[in-house]
């Protein structure tokens, strides 16, 4: 057996933390990485797998997984057990990746229900698996980075779906006015494999790398206990699959650059900008038989459209103009889903408590209003806060449950015996006596917010 290459003290207590096994002599275990790309990255042909399987890159992928939590895959394992099996298995795990003989395991399909009706479908792969594919993952993106265009932003360091918006309301401005709203059908569900490694091939030449990506590829689905082939797809769930939709799509965007299009991209929500009408269809006609017939993609026909930038929807922002300067707004179906979500965490029939509900409310207002604080909906926050805080004092009017316990609690809010024992006695619905007088008056906008209710407007002028 070779030499240690290092003498670590047993007395080291990080040694108990790390995952990997001890390095070797002539392999490479540290790299360095920079905040946009890699350092010192002169490998030679042939061994960037050793850069993904160095000690230093899986301890931080391990540390992602750890953080991140996620549910488990088809064997159960959770986040908490994993630890313990990748210092009993690390070693021989890494030795069939370099053997060639490692098989990841299928993901577990999930099927996750949309506003219209469908559903998405997730891949859920172990925690083992997605440790593997946080490795190859932090070691492929400074690779691509240089290479992705400007206009895209989903899923990438120091990019945010703000920074996209802001580039559209810059082209809206300067009169780009008429788009093409693009919509790739189940886009996860039908990328092209040989396609897409191709396209990693030109970047990627270590084999090994390509061989390892390509059995994730096919590791297949676990669906109600049976196993299916995944011939086509790359699963939504694994830390890989946003790298590899952006890799895919990014031959698109050159397309695009090539045209001089101006455009922006948000993972697979693409909107093309145009300054007429014309334009938009002539450019619409023309990028048909490139995402087809060159990247084997299907476009949704029924959803992609040419139309005024104030009838299309793009990450969940509407878009309008005032004094030629481009306007954020709700989308409807925003407003909608927002109504949805709001009435399950107010449902008067889940059992929650006082405080866990008055969290779950902070947690959903805070982070809705942080995403959408572009958008202009001031005057939609009256009535938005009125609906919710009825809706609060319907799920309290029906934990008190007894006539009596009703008495008590508003005879010490309201100090009339007569309007207390009409209310406490009525056999009005819960959303109904939740508009009464009485009630409204006994929870008072400012008793709900003094007991730590949130509203839309709180966070609306942070």
């Amino acid at each position: 057996m070779q030499e240690e290459m290092q003498n670590i003290s047993q007395g080291d207590a990080r040694l108990e933390a790390r995952v990997e096994p001890k390095p070797k002599i002539g392999m490479q275990t540290y790299m360095g990485i920079t905040e946009n790309t890699l350092t010192a990255f002169n490998y030679r042909e042939g061994g960037l797998l050793e850069f993904i399987l160095s000690p230093s890159n899986l301890n931080t992928a391990y540390k992602r997984v750890k953080s991140n939590k996620g549910s488990s895959g088809v064997d159960r394992m959770s986040v908490d057990m994993l630890l313990d099996y990748l210092k009993e298995h690390g070693h021989s795990i890494i030795r069939s990746i370099y053997d060639g003989k490692y098989k990841p395991n299928p993901v577990r399909r999930v099927e996750i229900p949309k506003s219209n009706g469908k559903k998405r479908l997730l891949g859920i792969p172990t925690v083992v698996d997605r440790v593997i594919q946080q490795a190859i993952t932090q070691v492929l993106v400074p690779l691509y980075e240089p290479q992705f265009s400007s206009s895209s932003y989903g899923f990438r360091p120091h990019r945010s779906a703000h920074d996209a918006l802001r580039k559209c309301g810059e082209y809206i401005s300067t009169g780009y006015i008429f788009t093409v709203d693009m919509d790739l059908e189940k886009f996860f569900d039908t990328v092209n494999h040989s396609k897409l490694i191709e396209v990693l091939c030109r970047t990627i030449k270590d084999g090994r790398v390509i061989s390892l990506i390509h059995k994730y590829l096919n590791a297949g689905v676990m669906l109600n206990g049976r196993m299916e082939a995944s011939p086509f797809g790359v699963p939504q769930g694994g830390p890989l699959s946003p790298l590899l939709s952006n890799i895919m799509l990014n031959e698109l965007d050159k397309e695009l650059e090539r045209r001089d299009h101006l455009f922006v991209r948000y993972a697979d929500d693409l909107v093309i900008f145009c300054k007429s009408r014309k334009s938009a269809k002539r450019t619409y006609g023309h990028l048909i038989p490139f995402i087809e017939n060159k990247l084997f993609l299907k476009i949704n026909k029924d959803k992609t459209k040419v139309a005024h930038m104030r009838d299309i929807k793009f990450l969940g922002f509407s878009f309008g103009r005032s004094n030629g300067k481009c306007q954020f707004y709700l989308h409807k179906d925003t407003y909608k889903k927002l109504k949805t979500k709001i009435r399950e965490l107010t449902r008067r029939s889940n059992g929650w408590g006082y405080e866990y509900r008055k969290q779950r409310l902070h947690w959903y207002i805070r982070g809705w209003s942080d995403y959408f604080s572009l958008a202009c909906y001031k005057n939609k926050l009256r009535d938005l806060d009125g609906w919710v805080r009825r809706r609060i004092r319907m799920c309290i009017w029906k934990s008190w449950k007894r006539v009596r316990t009703r008495y008590s609690n508003l005879m010490k809010l309201i100090p009339d015996v007569n309007r207390v024992r009409i209310a406490a006695f009525s056999r009005k619905g819960y959303w109904r006596m939740s508009a009464s007088p009485c009630i409204h008056e006994a929870m008072s906008d400012d008793r709900l917010l003094k007991a730590g209710y949130p509203t839309f407007e709180m966070y609306y002028h942070l």
